[in-house]
Formats: structure tokens, sequence, C-alpha cells
């Protein structure tokens, strides 16, 4: 409880120290933000919390989040049916949707393999990707996992189990960031740079 606030306060604050990145710090600015604001915001606030933990869901077909059983992006008729994009959480769906370049499908994995954790193929979406691939005219697949330890193990298994499908398997380039200078790299970032190279 924090000292010198009545239970209430205390209450709210412990719950918004709850938040990843919000210290205690965080958490009292946030509280008095809301005890400063109007009832309505507040209102306004906590159905909009309650509203995402009753209504929002997994997509049946990709596992991107979605208010209904299949997701805005799977149920456009305008997006390209036969490329997917794998990727390891929604949050990186929104991140490349953002990019606007890139206009197929997904498929959320939820995770990474990650053996030091005890995350093995059956922890991910992986079985259901292979369904997908049969079930639905995909021509290729864009391996888009995080190029960590665990996104490049990932990456490296479904390349292999993806090999005999007959679709063609892609995985995204990574290397130097635009407006980096060589010296700064580091040597793990040059090498994807220069494997990562296309001609000009």
């Amino acid at each position: 409880m924090s000292k010198g606030f009545p239970p209430s306060m205390s209450a709210l604050i412990a719950e918004l120290n709850k938040l990843p990145g919000i210290g205690p710090k965080s958490a009292q600015r946030l509280a008095f933000f809301i005890l400063r604001g109007h009832i309505s915001d507040a209102r306004n606030l906590a159905e909009s919390i309650l509203k995402v933990k009753s209504s929002v869901r997994f997509c049946r077909l990709c596992s991107n989040l979605s208010d209904n059983d299949i997701c805005e992006i799977c149920s456009n008729v305008s997006r390209a049916k036969d490329i997917l994009c794998v990727v390891e959480n929604p949050n990186d769906v929104i991140t490349i949707e953002k990019m606007g370049g890139y206009h197929g499908l997904y498929h959320v994995l939820l995770g990474a393999l990650s053996p030091l954790d005890g995350i093995g193929p059956k922890d991910l979406r992986i079985d259901s990707l292979i369904e997908r691939i049969g079930k639905e005219s995909i021509k290729e697949v864009i391996l888009a996992t995080d190029s960590n330890t665990e996104g490049e193990t990932t990456a490296l298994y479904l390349s292999k189990i993806l090999r005999n499908t007959g679709v063609k398997v892609t995985r995204i380039a990574s290397g130097m960031p635009v407006g980096a200078k060589i010296e700064y790299a580091d040597q793990a970032t040059l090498m994807r740079a220069f494997e990562g190279r296309l001609p000009v």
C-alpha cells in the first residue's frame, strides 16, 4: 500500500504499477491523472479494459487479435491469398501493417521456439500453419520471426519442415538500419547485411 494515500488510491496505484514499464512514480502520476479527469473518462477507460477482456480473441485462421471469429485481415477480399507471412506475435502484424508495403495474409505463431524455456513446436501454432498450407492456395511463406536466437531457431525449424510442401519459403533480410554507420555496426548485424545483399 502506498504511504499517505487513501486505500482506494493506493489500490489504483498498485494495479497500475503491475503494467509493463510502469514503475511506482509513473503509477502515481497516472493515478493522479485519472483522479483529476472527468468521471466519464475514468468510466470509459474502465469499460474499454473490460471490453477488451471480454471481446478480443484470437482469429480462428491466423491467430491474430480480433473482435470476431475471423480477423479483418483474413476476411479482407483485397488481400493476396497466396502469400503467408509468419510472425511470432500479434504486435508483429501491427508493425508490418504500419509499413504499408505488404498485402498478403499472416500466420501468428504466438511465440518462438525456446528449448531452454521449455517451448517446443507443440507449444506454437505450427500444426495449424502446416494445415493452412495444405488447405489454402499458398505459394510463398515469408518467415518474419525476430533475428534473435529464438527467432532464428524458429525460422530454421520452419524452413526445414516446409521444404517438402512445394511452397516457396523466404526469410526477411536483416542487417544495417537506414542511416547507420558501418563503423558502429556489430559483426552479426554486418554479416546479415552482407548475406542479404541485393543486386543494384
